[in-house]
């Protein structure tokens, strides 16, 4: 590649967003460092200790190749290849139903060699850039209803979904698509009423679903299992107090099977301390104010829509697993963006800040103004 298409693909692209998804992914891998030997430790048939770093470094990798394909892309191009991973997500999930594998009474994963996929993880982006796009159309005056199509796309969604069960990821998508639907212009009323509707909807998973029941009820009241567990990640946070035990030096990843995963921000606070833990949430607020700022300037309805619920998208998925980690929501198996292990998660989000990368990129009437030079100069 010339130096001058080298410079092509970066030219434009918001690089403080760049530089912080970066900044995540060095943090998971140095995390991935931490905790990978005592997680090779629990698994029998692992005899490499950093079976799991080589992995995060190699999902990692391929993730920042998608991401300089998915930035490179026309606001049309984003459009385009979100409603090609949305119907193969979608298509995915119908397979998972048929042949996927079955972990903890909860059936999310085709098995592909020594490689789980997860197709919720890209349905997630693809769905909020299509729903946003959909919006944007009827708002143009499109001879289609919009909202309703998307209506449709999300209830498919939330069925196989819940067919899973993976009550985490449905509420996740409720929230963004509720979201996208009031910043689209719903009413007050209209959105009154669909927020009474998924709290009926909660409230039918809590009575049907014995996996949503039992969860819910370990958070509100002690009962040993996943409760135990962030009784764990809490005393490790503890014990980090500011500075942190230091690298190397913490005890949950010895203790929790899922450390390097769902609990990853409980290594890190307690080898790291508070300040590290200040600077990770901080990150993630960066990530989304950085995003919604600029979610404001475009001129393009579709871009500002899809910009916004990507910003949305990160900064909930963060939000909740860290409150899982303070106790403060119930366990919801949701990673840490861009720091938990796991390859179909590290894979789509690195989608997702692609896509919104290319949605924010400045080319020619992007902007309604110019920003000022040094405060929002890439």
């Amino acid at each position: 590649m010339s130096t001058r298409r080298k410079a092509g693909l970066w030219s434009g692209l918001d690089r403080p967003i760049l530089v912080i998804v970066i900044f995540l992914m060095a943090i998971g891998i140095v995390l991935a460092f931490a905790a990978s030997p005592a997680a090779a430790e629990r698994a029998a048939w692992i005899d490499d200790p950093f079976y799991y770093l080589y992995r995060q470094l190699f999902f990692a990798g391929v993730g920042l190749a998608i991401l300089a394909f998915a930035s490179a892309l026309s606001v049309t191009g984003v459009r385009r290849f979100a409603g090609l991973a949305l119907v193969g997500a979608l298509i995915a999930l119908v397979l998972v139903l048929i042949v996927g594998a079955d972990v903890k009474g909860a059936t999310r994963w085709i098995r592909i060699g020594s490689y789980s996929l997860q197709p919720s993880e890209f349905l997630k982006p693809a769905f909020v850039v299509i729903a946003a796009w959909l919006f944007a159309e009827e708002d143009r005056g499109a001879p289609i209803l919009g909202r309703l199509v998307a209506f449709g796309f999300y209830g498919l969604s939330v069925l196989l979904l819940m067919l899973q069960p993976d009550f985490g990821q449905t509420v996740l998508i409720s929230l963004v698509f509720g979201a996208l639907l009031w910043a689209g212009g719903l009413s007050w009323l209209h959105t009154t009423i669909l927020g009474v509707l998924a709290v009926i909807g909660g409230g039918g998973a809590y009575v049907a679903l014995p996996h949503v029941r039992d969860r819910i009820l370990d958070f509100l009241g002690p009962s040993g299992g996943a409760q135990t567990q962030t009784e764990t990640a809490l005393d490790a946070m503890s014990r980090g107090g500011i500075w942190g035990a230091g690298p190397g030096e913490g005890q949950v990843k010895h203790l929790l099977p899922e450390a390097h995963t769902d609990f990853v921000f409980s290594v890190a606070a307690e080898e790291y301390g508070l300040i590290a833990s200040l600077a990770i949430i901080g990150l993630y607020a960066l990530l989304f104010a950085r995003a919604w700022m600029l979610s404001l300037r475009l001129t393009d309805p579709f871009a500002q829509l899809a910009t916004s619920g990507l910003a949305l998208l990160f900064a909930l998925q963060a939000l909740v697993n860290i409150g899982v980690n303070l106790d403060i929501a119930p366990p919801t198996g949701m990673t840490l963006p861009f720091i938990s292990y796991g390859g179909s998660s590290m894979l789509a989000l690195c989608f997702s800040a692609g896509l919104l990368l290319a949605l924010t990129r400045r080319r020619p009437g992007a902007y309604a103004h110019r920003p000022r030079q040094g405060a929002l100069s890439t």
